[in-house]
């Protein structure tokens, strides 16, 4: 089974929640992982076992980066906000590397989620 990764940042979770309803569908066929808070309103409103890792800020962005790093994660949607500064964003920045090292699709607001989510569907499909 592929592995998904969610990650909101604060200002980002209604979206992601929304992006989630809108391809819950999808999703239940995927290992989905996020970081604790993002994770936990997902499972609390979907109930879609999302296995949820620490909180961003407390090391969350690293172990999905480590999770990329061993290659157990297939695609992640980090809905960021760039207009608010993050306090752990030397984590951000390797999160998004590693996608780039070990070619990761990797999607960063909610319209580069719907395409990519749209191509894995395609793709599943045949």
């Amino acid at each position: 089974m592929q592995t998904i990764a969610l990650i909101a940042h604060d200002k980002k979770k209604d979206e992601m929640l929304e992006f989630v309803g809108h391809h819950k569908d999808l999703l239940k066929n995927f290992h989905l992982v996020a970081t604790r808070t993002t994770g936990t309103l997902i499972n609390e409103k979907y109930g879609l076992n999302v296995e949820t890792m620490m909180s961003g800020p407390l090391g969350g962005d690293q172990q999905i980066g480590a999770l990329i790093a061993v290659e157990k994660v297939d695609f992640v949607i980090f809905l960021r906000d760039p207009l608010t500064s993050q306090p752990h964003e030397p984590d951000i920045n390797a999160l998004l590397r590693l996608c780039d090292v070990h070619n990761i699709p990797l999607a960063t607001n909610r319209k580069s989620g719907h395409i990519l989510l749209e191509y894995v569907a395609k793709k599943m499909n045949g």
